[in-house]
């Protein structure tokens, strides 16, 4: 079944918000200049961060992959609290349905954008040269995030926010 990608972000709109805001958050931390952010809205993209170019390539790496990493954090921190109502006390409870549908929206979004990739490629490929261990190792990392792009078609971001929301949970509450 085919559902445009801004009817999708509209129904997950909290990760899309967080997935900006993770942006938003390395930029400070690695005090690189913000010129504006959008949380959200409804167009292509549906959110964004400009901020200023840097020849670090530690915080391009962190400013790009910041959503993948708060996302993926909330998400599992989210739905643990959920979770086990749930799947241990057989509480149908909406507040915990709320969470679930609030940790997966949030986790969807925590793979970085096409335009994530091309920033970290770009720069990676000038400090590889300089042997910068973290550039040589994203290529693949980039790559990943370009085919998970492409997956999206195919509801990949839906499996990983559940994968990381539900599945992990399950694995570590019932090991």
């Amino acid at each position: 079944m085919f559902i445009p990608g801004i009817l999708i972000s509209i129904a997950t709109f909290p990760g899309v918000i967080v997935h900006e805001f993770a942006h938003l958050l390395f930029c400070r931390l690695c005090k690189v200049a913000v010129f504006d952010v959008c949380y959200f809205r409804f167009a292509n993209p549906v959110g964004y961060v400009i901020h200023e170019n840097t020849n670090n390539f530690y915080t391009t790496f962190l400013i790009s992959m910041g959503p993948f990493f708060i996302n993926t954090l909330l998400c599992l921190l989210i739905c643990i609290p959920a979770y086990i109502p749930i799947s241990f006390f057989n509480v149908d409870h909406p507040l915990s349905y709320f969470l679930m549908w609030l940790g997966v929206s949030i986790g969807m979004h925590a793979i970085p954008s096409n335009q994530d990739a091309k920033n970290l490629y770009e720069q990676a490929k000038v400090k590889a040269q300089e042997k910068n261990v973290l550039a040589i190792i994203s290529f693949p990392i980039i790559g990943l995030i370009y085919v998970f792009n492409l997956l999206r078609f195919f509801w990949a971001d839906f499996f990983y926010g559940i994968a990381i929301g539900v599945g992990l949970p399950s694995l570590l509450f019932k090991a």
